[in-house]
């Protein structure tokens, strides 16, 4: 179905699991329901039983509520899967999953695997899962994949998470709430005490609310129409507070424009020659999920000519960049930030051969720009913008 023009705010009432996202987005977007669930029977073997999705009344809230149903008592082990990260990385890319759930699912298993690792100081190959070595966690990285391939193109905001509190049981013993792993993976997030108790985030649910906010979430909401709401249920009872995570679903196009954040990556390079920055620039300009890179000439400490180096891009690819940010160019630090765009309905269609942009106003204008590239074989800048003038009426 696509997300373009979606925003999806996730509020973490009672907390963020991974079977609480998924049944809040099966319960906003019921048409995902079956994809879901196809995804899962593709990697979940039939002998341990299925996933389902009931209605779950939580503190008197109306919320759906997703887990898994052994295929028989004593048949299905919750703790069958192979553990190590490669494993159920290799199961994952193996299975007959939809387009894109293999992908997504692996990308959110990747960032628990990561932290994993660097709590215990080991290869990434090496991880054991442990807090999630069942075949709950392979569901819920699953289906959280599948959906999120499904709403590709949408945007997502988060509020702060409730920091819960006291001890959790772990195959190291007991730690501090949030888990090790956990703690790392939603740092730089916004968190705040609500005085309940307990482990309120859990590894896999935080995975999936870095992968979809780019691990740079924001609080704030574009303008857009309230399309709808869904509610995950947890399985915990808190009293007073409804254990549910919700998310609520904007149409932004419907305010004439829409909404997305990007990620800014930025630096100063006073050392490389122009050759080499023009190299760097190029494959950089080249990767995937760049949307814009910028040059500014300025003057930086010791009065050096400096160069800045700024980077837009998509929030899914921000660690990939800026790794070969740092392979291609000589700095020694990236400045790091959320950037929101507002962005008009636009659509393209040509005149003769010249492709056209055109785009709505808030107003009511229509404007119409030639595209650039069409008019690149020009012999002069008379004929360039007599051709584009041409084409924009």
């Amino acid at each position: 179905m696509g997300g373009q023009g979606l925003h999806l705010h996730l509020d973490p009432v009672g907390g963020a699991a991974g079977d609480m996202f998924i049944a809040a987005m099966l319960d906003a977007f019921p048409d995902l329901v079956e994809r879901a669930l196809a995804d899962v029977a593709a990697v979940l073997p039939a002998e341990v039983g299925r996933a389902k999705l009931s209605e779950h009344i939580a503190s008197g809230i109306t919320a759906r509520r997703f887990e898994l149903v052994l295929a028989a008592e004593g048949a299905g082990s919750r703790h069958g899967a192979e553990t190590t990260y490669r494993a159920m990385r290799d199961l994952l890319e193996r299975a007959p999953l939809l387009e894109g759930t293999a992908a997504a699912a692996c990308a959110i298993l990747h960032r628990i695997a990561a932290a994993e690792a660097q709590v215990h100081g080991i290869p990434i190959d090496r991880v054991h899962f442990h807090e999630i070595a069942d075949w709950d966690a392979l569901m819920d990285v699953t289906a959280a994949g599948s959906i999120c391939a499904a709403l590709s193109g949408a945007t997502f905001s988060l509020a702060p998470l409730p920091l819960g509190g006291g001890l959790v049981d772990t195959a190291h013993g007991k730690m501090p709430v949030p888990a090790p792993a956990t703690a790392l993976i939603l740092q730089g997030f916004d968190w705040h005490d609500d005085g309940v108790p307990g482990e309120r985030v859990t590894p896999t649910g935080a995975a999936i609310l870095a992968h979809v906010t780019g691990g740079c979430p924001t609080v704030s909401r574009p303008p857009g129409r309230l399309r709808g709401t869904g509610s995950g249920a947890g399985t915990r009872v808190m009293k007073g507070l409804p254990n549910i995570l919700r998310v609520s679903v904007f149409d932004t196009d419907a305010a004439g424009f829409h909404q997305d954040s990007l990620v800014q990556l930025a630096c100063d390079i006073d050392d490389m020659t122009g050759e080499e920055l023009g190299a760097a620039v190029d494959r950089l300009r080249d990767l995937p999920g760049v949307v814009d890179l910028l040059l500014l000439s300025g003057q930086g400490k010791k009065s050096r000519p400096v160069t800045r180096m700024e980077l837009l891009v998509r929030p899914a690819s921000a660690d990939a960049v800026a790794t070969r940010v740092f392979e291609l160019t000589s700095t020694l630090g990236l400045r790091r930030a959320v950037v929101d765009r507002l962005i008009l309905l636009r659509e393209s269609d040509m005149a003769g051969a010249v492709r056209r942009k055109r785009a709505q106003r808030p107003g009511g204008q229509e404007t119409i720009k030639a595209e650039s590239d069409d008019l690149a074989d020009a012999e002069t800048l008379h004929e360039r913008r007599m051709r584009a003038r041409a084409a924009e009426t």
